[in-house]
């Protein structure tokens, strides 16, 4: 692809004006855990957990592709916690096809999340080799061989809802099992007809995983809507398939999101795999990538201008922006998207949007491009990404509706955009 200089295009656009935005505070409930080992230690307090463990047993924590508040912290305390049962923890990436569906790939995306041997006190054993422990129907049922050849399993993964389908099992442990621990051949054989299936899928591929191999506890952190970690359930393997749907009810009403619930153009500083598994989570933009869930932000436009340092390159998720930057896209790399795009069938969020030079003009295409209200006075909404919402900036025209809004606190009045000289928006970056 050559990307063409826009000058012409910038002549196009000058006459398009960014309005002023005003910084605003989400306000919502602080209910982080403020010391997440001793909240832990607690949970793990139960006689019959460390029952469950024997001498000599070699034991697997599974850690998934999401950068997860604490997650390195709760492995550790895991470790620690198999470790004093005089047995021998070992974390593995049960992550599916993430991290280009490489040993190599799903190791530096753990650690990239601070998720270390040198911090978590443990090996990390990261391979793609499977073991097929069944079938659903004519599908193939796979697991990750270590862990099936492992004496003992902890789940650990977060629960939250997914962003491409809605069920009684979305993201959390019956997932964990059945797409982590399947590694990008389990992933691939239970993608086979979509996410239009998937909801019922999940539950039948965990349950010949649960009962191919000795998982003995799950250990599940919740998130409230400021990214921090509100409760952590250790739930006892036999209980996570009647306990998982309550627990994800209730991380559902704590996920973030914006409370506007209409905008003109919305602006995302960064996506990212360590942000969502779709790069943004589109429960809280409204992008998704498939029919099967619905929410979020009514918008017009969406404009994405970065991707992160810790998603290696992988654009997953760029496909929902109408507009992205040349800055987003000299950092695009193909085969670890593409990997994750053949497991999952989803194609939406790897296509490319329209690019431009920078920053400032990408957001005055999205303006030029809105079909109804006012250009001249557009509603706007800037967030840094979909995790971090307690801050955001909003264009003039939202002001009015926010003012008398108890969840919501104008720290600054309306200014213009902060812009380096090469037109990189300088604000939430």
């Amino acid at each position: 692809m050559i990307f063409e200089e826009q000058s012409e295009l910038r002549k196009i656009l000058k006459d398009v004006k960014l309005p002023k935005f005003a910084l605003v505070q989400q306000i919502f409930p602080d209910d982080a855990i403020r010391d997440v080992p001793a909240y832990l230690r607690e949970k793990l307090a139960d006689p019959d957990l460390a029952a469950r463990i024997k001498p000599g047993m070699k034991v697997v924590l599974t850690g998934s592709s999401r950068e997860i508040t604490n997650m390195p912290v709760i492995l550790r305390e895991l470790a620690r916690f198999v470790k004093a049962q005089g047995a021998h923890p070992y974390i593995i990436p049960a992550m599916g096809s993430h991290g280009g569906a490489t040993d190599e790939g799903q190791r530096q995306l753990l650690e990239s999340y601070g998720i270390t041997e040198e911090f978590c006190e443990c090996p990390i054993y990261s391979s793609m080799e499977t073991v097929r422990v069944g079938y659903v129907g004519d599908d193939e049922v796979r697991m990750d061989r270590f862990a099936h050849d492992a004496d003992a399993i902890i789940l650990v993964g977060r629960i939250k809802g997914h962003t491409a389908f809605a069920g009684t099992y979305e993201s959390g442990m019956a997932k964990m099992m059945a797409i982590g621990l399947g590694k990008r051949e389990g992933a691939d054989s239970l993608h086979k007809y979509g996410f239009g299936r998937m909801a019922d899928r999940i539950p039948l591929f965990a349950k010949v995983v649960y009962d191919h191999c000795n998982i003995i506890f799950g250990v599940a952190p919740i998130e409230n809507e400021s990214d921090q970690t509100c409760r952590i359930e250790v739930i006892k393997a036999e209980e996570i398939f009647d306990k998982e749907p309550d627990l994800l009810n209730y991380a559902k009403s704590r996920m973030p999101r914006l409370i506007l619930p209409e905008t003109d153009v919305l602006v995302v500083r960064e996506i990212g795999k360590n942000i969502s598994g779709s790069g943004l989570d589109a429960n809280v933009t409204g992008t998704f990538a498939t029919p099967f869930k619905t929410g979020g932000i009514k918008k017009q436009r969406v404009v994405i201008l970065d991707i992160t340092e810790e998603s290696h390159g992988n654009y997953l998720g760029l496909g929902n922006a109408d507009i992205t930057c040349l800055r987003a896209f000299n950092k695009v790399r193909t085969n670890g998207c593409y990997a994750n795009m053949l497991t999952s069938t989803v194609l939406k969020v790897g296509m490319i949007p329209m690019i431009m030079e920078d920053d400032e003009l990408a957001l005055r295409a999205a303006v030029k491009l809105m079909t109804s209200g006012d250009r001249t006075n557009p509603r706007m909404v800037y967030i840094k990404n979909t995790l971090i919402l307690d801050r955001i900036l909003v264009s003039e025209a939202h002001l009015e509706e926010l003012r008398d809004n108890p969840n919501a606190k104008i720290l600054e009045e309306p200014r213009p955009l902060h812009f380096d000289e090469h037109g990189n928006l300088l604000d939430f970056a």
